[in-house]
Order: structure tokens, then C-alpha cells, then sequence
């Protein structure tokens, strides 16, 4: 397994340029998507005058392989409470990312909250999916090492016998470190599970066909709305209610078990067929 803030951490090498190691410990499919928009804030954090991370958003431009990528971070805006960050990663002079970064001081203003968090059991009234799977089942990608999982709906059976509604959620505590002092890392948590319900909650709903498609993520757009320092258990809350036109767009919230909402978002993502054999 991989601990979060070591392998997001970026090396200074002057002039707002940063490098950082993809490690395979966070493999989906290559390098997860989330994990490599986390490296991204880590290097906007590094340069940024203010003290936490307040919105994300990105471009997926190409696939990494693991091992060393540089970053490019620019100011765009500097503000007495704001400011605004341009970030590349490329790799060998390709591109894999392009990203914008707002981060902010404390301040005050208007106060309300109506959101309202789903009806779901704790974290604590579910079992590990470990418990749920059999013994010899291995996870299907490496990053899954990285946390502990409890579903909200979980089927023995995959795929099911049909349809499913186009929506993933689990809490999900990541190991061996769950929260971190430091917002930038700790935001860092978000962003990966903001990204990481699109395909699993598009599936869904066609995983009893087992269609032949993938689907990369074109973009990703986190609002970044409380820091969730000190909270272990996060629930992914995702789904993808619209697919068609060869795109499919989902939507994510990060909930921490009091009810408070911490991080929201989503994208779009893009239809390939797989070459069946």
C-alpha cells in the first residue's frame, strides 16, 4: 500500500517548478486519475500564500506511466484573501494535466447550511468489504490497497442479474495514514474521492451486459468546502444519472459520518470501445 502524503509530495526545483514519482501503489488503470490531480494541489500548496485549498479543476490531457513527472506551478491572480494558480504535469515533455487552483484565507461572511446528507448507515454499522468477499479475492487494482472500504449496497454476485441505479457509495478510510495535519495533503483526500465514483456509478446500470467500454475522465471539478482534518471515515457519494452521446457526466459529494459536507463536484468522461478478443 501507498500513504497519501508521500506519495503526492513534491520536490522543489526552483522557479516554480516541482517534480514529483507517480508510484504504482495508486494503479487504476495506470496512474488514478485523482491521485495524479492530488499531486497537482500539492505543488499549487507549495507556492501558495494562503492557507487552504479552496476550489480544483483540471484537464486530463494524457495518461502517465509510474515514475517521475514535473510540474509547472503560475500565479495567475494574487489577492489579499485569494489566490489563483495555473499547474502543468508533463512527462518527458508530454502532456498529462492541466489544472487550476483557488486557495483562501479564513474569512468571514453570510452563514447558512441546507444541505442535507443521505440516509445511510455509519461507517461503523457496516462490514469491511474485505468481510464481505471471499478469502481469496484479490483487489482488482492496486489502489484499492490504499483504503479501508465499507458499501452502502454491496451484491455478492458480479455482475448482477440486471440493471442497477447509476449510483456508488462507501465509506472509505484511507491507510496507513487517514488524515493528515496538512490541508493541502489532507484536501488531497477529496480530490481522489471526488474523482472516483464516474465510472463505477455509469456502469452500473449496464454491468450485467459487461459492454465492451472503458471511459477516461475528461475533466475534474472539486469545490473544496470544509476541511476534513481529524475526520477518519469519508463517504464517496456518486452518481452518474445521464449517459449518452458516447459521454456520461457524474457528480460526487464527500460526507464525513456527522452529516457535514466536505467536497463536491464531478466531470465528464469519454466512451472508448475495448477491442474484444
Amino acid at each position: 500500500m501507498g500513504d497519501l502524503a508521500e506519495d503526492t509530495a513534491v520536490r522543489p526545483c526552483g522557479e516554480g517548478r516541482y517534480q514529483a514519482t507517480l508510484s504504482a501503489d495508486w494503479e487504476i488503470w495506470g496512474p488514478m486519475g485523482g491521485y495524479v490531480a492530488a499531486c497537482a494541489l500539492r505543488a499549487a500548496g507549495a507556492e501558495s500564500e494562503q492557507s487552504r485549498p479552496a476550489a480544483f479543476s483540471c484537464h486530463y490531457l494524457g495518461v502517465a506511466r509510474f515514475g517521475a513527472v514535473d510540474l509547472r506551478v503560475e500565479t495567475r491572480k494574487r489577492g489579499r484573501n485569494a489566490m489563483s494558480q495555473r499547474v502543468e504535469i508533463t512527462q518527458d515533455d508530454r502532456p498529462i494535466l492541466d489544472a487550476m487552483v483557488w486557495s483562501a484565507a479564513p474569512g468571514e461572511g453570510l452563514e447558512h447550511d441546507e444541505t442535507v446528507p443521505p440516509t445511510v448507515p455509519g461507517p461503523d454499522e457496516l462490514s469491511d468489504i474485505r468481510e464481505l468477499l471471499p478469502d481469496d479475492a484479490a483487489p482488482p487494482f492496486n489502489f484499492w490497497r490504499n483504503l479501508e472500504s465499507r458499501p452502502i449496497e454491496f451484491e455478492a454476485e458480479w455482475p448482477p442479474e440486471g440493471p442497477r441505479p447509476a449510483r456508488w457509495r462507501e465509506w472509505l478510510r484511507f491507510i496507513p495514514t487517514p488524515s493528515f495535519d496538512d490541508p493541502w495533503a489532507d484536501a488531497a483526500r477529496s480530490i481522489i474521492l471526488v474523482d472516483l465514483p464516474s465510472w463505477p456509478s455509469a456502469h452500473r446500470p449496464h454491468a450485467w451486459l459487461q459492454p465492451p467500454f472503458t471511459a477516461p475522465t475528461l475533466d475534474l471539478n472539486v469545490a473544496l468546502h470544509q476541511p476534513t482534518q481529524g475526520e477518519e471515515w469519508l463517504l464517496c457519494d456518486g452518481a452518474a444519472p445521464l449517459s449518452t452521446g458516447g459521454l456520461f457526466g457524474w457528480t460526487a459529494r464527500v460526507w464525513s459520518p456527522g452529516g457535514t459536507l466536505h467536497a463536491s463536484g464531478g466531470g465528464q468522461c469519454l466512451y472508448r470501445r475495448v477491442a474484444q478478443s
